[in-house]
Parts: C-alpha cells; sequence; structure tokens
C-alpha cells in the first residue's frame, strides 16, 4: 500500500487531537484561572532509502535518501501566563499577581490552585467553595496581651509566623470570636471584621464597643514550582505535583518570586479567543489537506486496478 496513506492518517489523528485541544480551551474562555494549551507536531521516524556516504579522493559525499512516514504528536503544552482580573467585590476572592499558586488541604493531601474563589463554612475554615478543601495558611503567634492598657497592648512573638520551614496550616476564625483564645481569661474585645492585604494578611479589627484594635491573625501561603508547567491537572481548577512539576516550595506571598494577593478579584481564563479561532481555521485546513492526500491516493490505487481491466 502507499505509505502516503499511512502518512494522511497520522495527519488526521493528530489535527482531531489539535481540535480537541481548541474545543477544550473555547469551552474554559470563562473559567476562572484556567490557563489554556496548545499541540505541536513532530515529525515520525522516516523510512531510509539510501544512507548517505562520505566523500573520497575522487568523488564528492552524496547525501542518504530518506521518506518520512507522517506526524506524531509531540506535546500539549500548558500556557503558564496570567490571567485577566474580575472584581467581585467579595473580601474572600482572591487573585494572585505573578509567580504562584494557591495551597489547599483536600481529603487526599495537598492541591494547587489560581482559583481564589474562597468562602467560610459554618466552623469558619476559610474553603474552596466548589469542594470545601480548606485554604492553607500561617497563623500570627501573639506572646502576650496587656489589658490594663486601652487598647489591650499585643506583644507578638520573637517570629510571629513562625519556622519558615514549618507547613502551613489552616485559617479558621469566627466573627465575635474574643481578642483572647483563653476562654478563662477574655479581653472583652471581639473580632467586629477583618481585611486581607497584598502580602496575604488576615488582619482582625476587635473592639468592646468603644475602642478598637487590630491584630494580624493570619497570611495566605502561597506555593511555586520549578517547572508549573508541569503540574498534573485533577479537575476543579487543582493541581497537584508530577515527577517534572518539582516539589513545591511553600512560603509568604511576595517572597522569594511568589506573587502578591489581590483581594476582591479573580483571576480569569488566559485564553485568546482570536487566537483560538485562528487556529481552529489552521487545524481545519490541515485537516481537510490530509484528507485530499488519501483522496488523492486512493484514486492513483484506483488507477492500479483499472490497468488489470485495460
Amino acid at each position: 500500500m502507499m505509505r502516503s496513506l499511512y502518512s494522511a492518517i497520522t495527519g488526521l489523528k493528530n489535527h482531531q487531537i489539535s481540535m480537541d485541544v481548541i474545543g477544550n480551551n473555547i469551552a474554559n474562555v470563562n473559567t476562572a484561572g484556567y490557563k489554556r494549551e496548545r499541540t505541536s507536531f513532530a515529525t515520525m521516524l522516516g523510512q531510509e532509502i539510501r544512507g548517505a556516504s562520505a566523500p573520497t579522493a575522487t568523488t564528492g559525499g552524496v547525501n542518504g535518501i530518506s521518506i518520512g512516514l507522517g506526524s506524531i504528536l509531540n506535546s500539549v503544552d500548558r500556557i503558564i501566563g496570567q490571567g485577566s482580573s474580575q472584581y467581585t467585590g467579595k473580601k474572600t476572592d482572591m487573585m494572585i499577581q505573578g509567580e504562584g499558586m494557591f495551597v489547599l488541604k483536600s481529603a487526599t493531601g495537598y492541591v494547587y490552585t489560581r482559583v481564589g474563589n474562597f468562602d467560610f463554612d459554618k466552623d469558619g475554615n476559610l474553603i474552596d467553595v466548589g469542594t470545601g478543601s480548606k485554604v492553607q495558611g500561617y497563623t500570627y503567634i501573639i506572646d502576650s496581651i496587656d489589658t490594663s492598657t486601652t487598647p489591650p497592648t499585643i506583644t507578638p512573638n520573637a517570629d510571629p509566623w513562625g519556622d519558615p520551614d514549618d507547613p502551613p496550616g489552616d485559617i479558621q476564625f469566627v466573627l465575635g470570636q474574643d481578642l483572647s483564645s483563653d476562654p478563662a481569661n477574655p479581653t472583652g474585645y471581639t473580632l467586629s471584621s477583618f481585611s486581607i492585604s497584598q502580602d496575604g494578611v488576615i488582619t482582625g479589627i476587635y473592639s468592646n464597643g468603644t475602642n478598637s484594635v487590630t491584630v494580624p491573625m493570619f497570611k495566605i501561603a502561597l506555593a511555586i514550582f520549578p517547572n508549573q508547567a508541569g503540574l498534573i491537572s485533577q479537575g476543579n481548577n487543582y493541581f497537584t505535583e508530577s515527577n517534572n512539576s518539582g516539589e513545591a516550595s511553600i512560603g509568604h506571598p511576595g517572597t522569594s518570586g511568589r506573587g502578591l494577593i489581590i483581594p476582591n478579584y479573580l483571576e480569569m481564563s488566559n485564553v485568546d479567543l482570536a487566537q483560538e479561532f485562528t487556529d481552529m481555521i489552521v487545524t481545519q485546513r490541515g485537516f481537510q489537506a490530509n484528507s485530499r492526500v488519501i483522496t488523492v491516493s486512493d484514486t492513483l490505487l484506483q488507477e492500479l486496478i483499472d490497468l488489470k481491466r485495460s
């Protein structure tokens, strides 16, 4: 049979995969935090017809001859780029400006995401509203609270965010809770509101009805990877480590190349519809061209069959 038939079949298969990827990109054009993907092709191992020969004293060298046998799927690359921002006005919504991913604790372990669509459950845990996975961060460590002053004097630990090598933990608080974590010695100052800064610090505002005091409570943890494009997609906008992504480096926003936290915003998809539709046209024409190769190859085979009849 003709080699062109099988070469064209590989082209059809690869362009179909390319169309699948484009379709998935377009389907996720409004999916928060989605990162577009693209396909790349490579030549399949060719069939060598004649080997190359080296030059001699009397003749020059001769190049070898090989015939390609089609194409293969080389890779499906994830394009890690900043998506556009969407203002939501919800204080627990967050986006990352720059590198990094939020760290969440699921039933199976740590997962990572760019989507900061967070809220609280009934116990005051900061969670992903879609799955209930708990957002991870660092707790502000207070050594003492002096209630003899107005407002109370807060003395933090020498390392208020703990050892940088310690893993992050759950973020949990509720409005109305007392400033002191000791129920036997309440301060009379209860949490009335909170805010989130660009460095990921969740600051609580405690009030006794007359005076108020602001106290850091938690800091959002961010993870970066040597090869973020190598992460494994798990659905629900989650990613996990792979053999080629490298281990997560978890730390504070704004440090060691990690981005900043922008509250009240969500990061949207980085899919560009104009680019996707252009790629769709190119893919469609490539599919049609390979189909035509099969049609013409079939015509040539028919001519061979007709030789017997003539």
